[in-house]
């Protein structure tokens, strides 16, 4: 279907199906008023031109008592000029008035898998497309232009979709420091509700995506609908389930007051709101996130190498000789990527001093990092850096010789958060002048990877005189943009004291996340899978900690440390030079494992089940031909069951058969079975793809913080 029109005429009315990877999306084009979603979700097949005008018509709402005197319809951008009650898809003031645009549809673009339109109203010029990519996810964007004389004050630009009413339960994330992404679910209320973050930051608390789905969905059953907003400042999620019988579903930034002002000719995008659909459960939103980021040309595509940071093996102790031992190690045990964490730079022997002053401290490194760097190369591992330029300690050159780029009010200091304040990168001397100190430092040293940190969050930001996150984090994109540009060679992690700014707007500029400051691998399972439900494993770093972990104090065994890693982008992260011969020869068949097993798990759909036995997870994955899967059962608490029920292999081709073997490098020795599982002792079982699948096989009682970790090849 495709109309278009010329800006002075008026497009025709009809109803359009547009459809990519099974989901679906009807549209009803009115004339010039703005389009209605008549349904997103499951694709409906052949459905020709007559049956849609039929829809349509079926469609149209019943007009009830104490209600408008006619039916309204709910755009694709509501306001209350439409009828609609819910939080406005658009909002703010023209010279001190309310913002009710009556807009009239001047073009509209389409092909098979979406639209774009073009719309007027009052000097306003909106630009809306809903379009789909090949992965079924439909993207969402709004922008807005001041082309009149008024002043306009944004409030809101919403992406909003209905879903309809038996999408009664809402799951989404929340969470703190070290404990990112914990699951909550609950019913989707009536009324209007909002899920605010106002961080400056995506937050450690984000929801990340907002799920809504068919009583009891789970991992691998049950309808859901998802969105997640590609924005790294502040956000919020919505749900609005009215008595009027519509319920929508949506996601836009948060715009704080006097945030957003376009004068004449000004323009405001909305940042690009994702949502998916499955009907197999969260699982199936995973894989079609997966497969859009999978697709991005940006997409990381070599395998994602061994990584080895120093922040927990150092600390800010940095000397040469013990690192260039660190080195030493690393590349004995197959290592592929060393990166020095803080403490290089000048006056940094705590987190007190020195953000901002990006030059190698003299004082610890006499002839610069060419020593390590060229030590670490030669042992064939690429280097890398941690920074964090965004950031500055009042303790600094930088802070003393320029205050007033820190991002606050004018006429007084904020407080401090880690004994430091955000430089305003909005400003374009701030800017140029991280280009130029980044880029001397790129420039001097072969540096293949920069850990990008982000150690706060933004409060009172305030930039020219106007709240700031909207300009803060635009300058951040565009900053990484550009030095990605000069430098494109360069891989950038994005950290954020941890894994506070993890969404889809960072990772169109960065190459990974780090997802939380915790190495404790019971806090790490957890966070990994629900992390797991936005992104691919080869986007996730997660990295083998020390014995006890610095977070909760927790000891755990190496196996199970080194099991957790497995579905990520793989590292180690403590003092290896103080393991044992036994604990290197562990952690290199682990690495050796990962090496052959990484392709499999970087390319293959994510898997997720429910397990019968409680305080116990499964995670898998399964290559795109069904030939290849890899399993790894997750015991973080005791169980009620003293056998545990079978495990069922899900995702494998039940018409092939296959040879599952316990992978033995990555399996810890902690089980608690008095006599082994006689297949598990023997090493492998050969079933069909439909036993493994539908009745499972035996497993061995774990113990709590130990893992199985099975693989699945086809063998007929």
């Amino acid at each position: 279907m495709t109309i278009t029109s010329a800006p002075v005429s008026a497009p025709p009315r009809t109803t359009a199906l547009f459809r990519a990877a099974g989901a679906a999306l009807i549209v009803a084009f009115r004339g010039e008023d703005l389009p209605e979603v008549l349904h997103w979700g499951a694709d409906p097949g052949a459905v020709d031109g007559a049956a849609l005008a039929a829809l349509d018509a079926a469609s149209a709402r019943q007009i009830t008592a104490s209600a408008l005197d006619e039916a309204w319809p709910l755009t694709v951008l509501p306001t209350e000029r439409d009828g609609w009650q819910g939080r406005p898809g658009i909002a703010g003031t023209v010279d001190g008035a309310p913002l009710l645009p009556g807009w009239r549809v001047e073009s509209v673009e389409s092909d098979d898998r979406g639209f774009a339109l073009r719309a007027c109203a009052d000097g306003l010029v909106l630009e809306s497309a809903l379009r789909f990519d090949a992965a079924g996810i439909l993207r969402v964007d709004h922008r807005v232009e001041n082309a009149g004389d008024a002043v306009v004050h944004l409030a809101a630009l919403d992406a909003t979709l209905p879903v309809p009413a038996r999408a009664s339960e809402l799951l989404d994330l929340a969470g703190r420091w070290t404990r990112e992404r914990a699951p909550q679910r609950r019913p989707v209320a009536m009324g209007s509700h909002a899920r605010d973050s106002r961080r400056g930051r995506t937050g450690h608390d984000a929801p990340t995506l907002t799920v809504v789905g068919t009583p009891g969905f789970d991992d691998r059953t049950g309808e859901a609908w998802a969105v997640h907003l590609a924005w790294s400042g502040d956000a919020v999620y919505r749900t609005d389930r009215l008595a009027e019988g519509r319920n929508v579903l949506g996601a836009g930034e948060l715009l704080r007051t006097g945030e957003i002002v376009l004068s004449a000719g000004e323009a405001f995008a909305a940042p690009t709101a994702w949502f998916a659909w499955s009907d197999r459960g969260l699982d199936g939103i995973s894989s079609r996130f997966h497969r859009s980021l999978r697709a991005r040309p940006g997409h990381p595509r070599t395998p994602r190498p061994v990584v080895l940071n120093t922040w927990e093996a150092v600390y800010f102790d940095h000397e040469l000789e013990p690192l260039i031992a660190l080195a030493d190690a690393a590349a004995e045990v197959g290592v592929e990527r060393f990166v020095l964490d803080d403490g290089w730079f000048l006056a940094r022997r705590s987190d007190g001093a020195g953000l901002g002053d990006w030059a190698v401290d003299p004082a610890v490194w006499p002839e610069g990092l060419h020593a390590l760097v060229d030590h670490v190369r030669a042992r064939g591992m690429g280097f890398g850096l941690w920074v964090e330029p965004e950031m500055v300690n009042p303790d600094s050159d930088l802070a003393r010789a320029h205050p007033e780029w820190v991002l606050a009010p004018s006429d007084r200091a904020t407080r401090t958060w880690r004994h430091q304040h955000v430089l305003d990168v909005a400003r374009p001397e701030v800017a140029e002048w991280l280009l130029a100190t980044l880029g001397a430092l790129l420039d001097e040293y072969p540096i293949e990877y920069l850990k990008w940190d982000h150690n706060r969050d933004l409060l009172e930001a305030v930039h020219a005189g106007r709240a700031g996150v909207d300009a803060q984090t635009r300058a951040v994109y565009a900053l990484l943009d550009e030095l990605r540009r000069r430098h494109p060679h360069v891989e950038i992690e994005s950290c954020s004291s941890g894994g506070a700014r993890v969404d889809l707007g960072i990772l169109e500029r960065t190459d990974r996340v780090w997802a939380s400051d915790t190495n404790d691998p019971l806090e790490r399972t957890r966070i990994q899978r629900w992390t797991e439900l936005l992104l691919p494993p080869e986007l996730i770093g997660s990295h083998v900690g020390p014995t006890q972990a610095h977070t909760t104090d927790r000891v755990t065994d190496l196996r199970f440390r080194i099991a957790t890693t497995l579905f990520a982008s793989a590292g180690i992260e403590t003092d290896i030079t103080r393991f044992t011969a036994d604990e290197r020869a562990q952690l290199a068949e682990w690495i050796a494992e990962y090496k052959r097993l990484r392709s499999l798990m970087h390319t293959g759909e994510l898997l997720h089940d429910a397990v019968a036995d409680e305080g116990a997870a499964l995670t898998g994955v399964v290559s795109e031909d069904r030939a290849h899967a890899l399993y790894r059962l997750t015991r973080e608490a005791t169980g009620e069951w003293a056998v545990p029920p079978a495990l069922r292999l899900p995702g494998l081709d039940p018409s092939r058969t296959y040879r599952v073997e316990v992978v033995r490098a990555l399996t810890t020795g902690h089980l608690l079975d008095m006599r082994p599982v006689p297949w598990v002792a023997e090493g492998s079982v050969t079933l069909p793809g439909s036993l493994l699948s539908t009745v499972g096989v035996r497993t061995p009682l774990l113990a709590p913080a130990s893992a199985l970790v099975l693989e699945a090849t086809v063998v007929a």
